[in-house]
């Protein structure tokens, strides 16, 4: 394991199907063409809903995610975003197919088929990241460029990408004493900020990027890597998802990230300037929303959160140099 922390599992706080209101489950077996006698929860991610697999009378099975207006009102706005997503995937794309989906009452559902798959080990072993890796650079290849419509990566991440920036002004105003943040990342936070400015244009492209990629959003079966979990997709450079996703992977017991990117065929023709503003501002995010109160019903997300901005500091001391 590399660091002095152990990385927090991926898990958040998950409701159990029968959670889910009584006429909304009815909905499900009446879509779905049978009656649910099993519903087993996942508890990987971190949604506040349901994630269960489902049984039915008949054998059949499906996936069920479902998430209302409490304890997070900003749920069911991701679960309808995957929804639309979801729903316009071309058939090639390695994800579950969605089966239908549907939102009464502020409840959002989403119904997908079943994958008899294993999230990747943690620590990783490196023969399923080299999977997982492979099956990054095929993604990459098939959704560029994008074959559905989806924000561009500036509009969706805009608002979160500023974390640094955010540090900064704090600082300035008083608001924020900086106790606890890195010592080397208090140091340069003028420099963080201003290299975190031009993130947006470093990470334009035409890919149809997954932007959210981690161990828990990911099935491995016998011959395929399945990418689960779809509401933050958006246009960026090819390069994004492998970017995103080293932070975790080198949180979760993986090698350094430098070799692991500079080595990729996806970042063969990345900007080395470009590569370093995004990483700059996907740390900042990570950074400043672990100093952040608990949202409703995620108690465990700032903690991962955190995690991933030690490694990804980590990868920036590396490539900028800065003592």
């Amino acid at each position: 394991m590399n660091g002095q922390h152990a990385p927090p599992p991926a898990v958040g706080v998950r409701l159990p199907w029968s959670a889910v209101p009584v006429e909304l489950r009815e909905a499900v077996e009446e879509r779905l063409g049978g009656r649910v006698v099993e519903a087993v929860t996942q508890p990987g991610g971190f949604s506040p809903g349901v994630a269960a697999r489902l049984r039915l009378s008949d054998g059949s099975r499906a996936f069920v995610k479902a998430v209302g207006p409490t304890p997070n009102p900003d749920s069911p706005d991701i679960h309808r975003a995957e929804a639309r997503i979801a729903a316009r995937l071309p058939d090639q794309t390695p994800a579950p197919r969605l089966l239908g989906s549907f939102d009464r009452h502020g409840w959002v559902v989403l119904l997908f088929e079943d994958v008899e798959g294993v999230m990747p080990a943690q620590p990783w072993v490196m023969a399923e990241l080299d999977r997982v890796l492979d099956a990054l650079g095929d993604l990459a290849e098939s959704l560029t460029p994008a074959p559905v419509e989806a924000p561009p990566v500036a509009v969706r991440f805009g608002d979160q990408f500023q974390g640094w920036r955010r540090l900064a002004a704090a600082h300035r105003r008083g608001d924020d004493t900086l106790d606890g943040l890195d010592p080397w990342a208090r140091r340069h936070l003028t420099e963080l900020a201003a290299m975190e400015a031009g993130w947006s244009t470093a990470a334009r492209g035409t890919a149809l990027v997954h932007a959210d990629l981690r161990a828990d959003n990911l099935l491995l079966t016998r011959d395929r890597v399945l990418i689960v979990d779809w509401p933050w997709a958006c246009v960026a450079a090819p390069w994004f998802d492998l970017l995103a996703m080293l932070p975790s992977v080198r949180m979760q017991g993986g090698p350094p990230p430098e070799s692991l990117f500079d080595d990729h065929p996806v970042a063969k023709n990345a900007d080395p300037g470009s590569v370093t503003a995004v990483l700059t501002a996907l740390t900042g995010y990570f950074v400043g929303q672990a100093r952040q109160p608990a949202p409703p019903g995620l108690p465990t997300l700032r903690e991962f959160q955190g995690a991933q901005g030690r490694a990804g500091l980590e990868w920036l001391r590396t490539r900028v140099g800065w003592q």
